[in-house]
């Protein structure tokens, strides 16, 4: 599952704190807290016939992991909204488009660690590219990586940080083993995620998704439990372990890059058998119908 380059994207116009840059072009400082340290938080965002889904609970999100991090300042909800705005624009993107948001906590007078250094505001770079879901919808494979997500005592999964090494770094198993990604553990061996996405099982009719102890709160993910609850399909919240993946029905996974997309592989075994679920299949169809109807008009 590599993704391949966009020949619409050549000429992509990035934007950094209201400046627009082209893609080759250097535009973040040496300086930034993003590549001292990996100092900033996140969001990806997905445009749908010119809005943007669940736009609002992304911009709650980047702010509640800025303010966990203790970022000074951080740009209001409406200034993000037109960087956006301007942005897609700059790009004559209406549709199709994912977008890339980042928030660094700006740049430092000198090299180091601490933030006392960063004394000019934060910095915000918007990101759009041409780019379809990413994942195949007839079905990924994964491993399981040795790399665990770690607690809350560690680092916080429920900041949305951009240091994503843990990550990557399953990610290079996942490569390794000739998977599309890597299925990660907490410290205690149940299912977190996998390196990019919520994973879901079906069961007996019943959909289940993992707690949010070692994974992020995704939005994706919060919508699949809200479709749930509108169309009276059973769902669980709460541990996972191997062995129920093992004997799964169905098992997919959610996010705003790749939507829904079924898992019909895990370790070599065959989940279910082997394709697309009926309730996988139920859940994309209402997932599609929310997008097509629901969202912030940006363009």
């Amino acid at each position: 599952m590599l993704q391949k380059f966009d020949e619409r994207n050549r000429d992509l116009q990035i934007n950094i704190n209201g400046r627009f840059f082209h893609r080759d072009e250097a535009g973040v400082n040496p300086f930034d807290s993003v590549v001292q340290g990996g100092d900033a938080v996140w969001e990806g965002l997905r445009l749908y016939d010119g809005r943007i889904f669940r736009l609002i609970e992304h911009l709650d999100r980047l702010r509640s992991s800025a303010l966990a991090l203790a970022f000074k300042e951080i740009p209001s909800h409406e200034e993000i909204i037109d960087e956006i705005k301007k942005t897609l624009a700059a790009n004559s993107m209406t549709d199709g488009a994912h977008i890339r948001l980042t928030l660094t906590r700006g740049v430092k007078i000198t090299s180091g660690m601490d933030p006392r250094l960063n004394q000019a505001g934060p910095t915000l770079i918007v990101l759009a590219e041409f780019k379809s879901p990413v994942y195949d919808k007839s079905g990924i494979r994964l491993i399981t990586s040795g790399i665990r997500r770690p607690d809350p005592d560690v680092l916080d999964a429920n900041i949305h940080h951009n240091n994503l090494i843990n990550s990557i770094l399953a990610k290079i198993q996942a490569n390794a083993a000739g998977a599309d990604d890597a299925l990660m553990l907490d410290s205690r061996g149940f299912v977190a995620e996998t390196n990019a996405t919520h994973i879901f099982l079906v069961n007996n009719g019943t959909v289940i998704t993992s707690r949010t102890n070692a994974c992020p709160e995704g939005i994706t993910r919060d919508v699949v439990l809200q479709l749930c609850t509108a169309n009276d399909i059973p769902h669980e919240v709460r541990d996972i372990s191997l062995t129920e993946i093992a004997r799964a029905d169905e098992m997919f996974c959610t996010g705003t890059m790749g939507e829904l997309a079924p898992v019909t592989e895990v370790d070599g075994r065959t989940i279910g058998n082997g394709e697309t679920g009926p309730m996988t299949l139920r859940l994309s169809e209402l997932f599609t119908e929310l997008t097509s109807r629901e969202g912030t008009v940006v363009v």
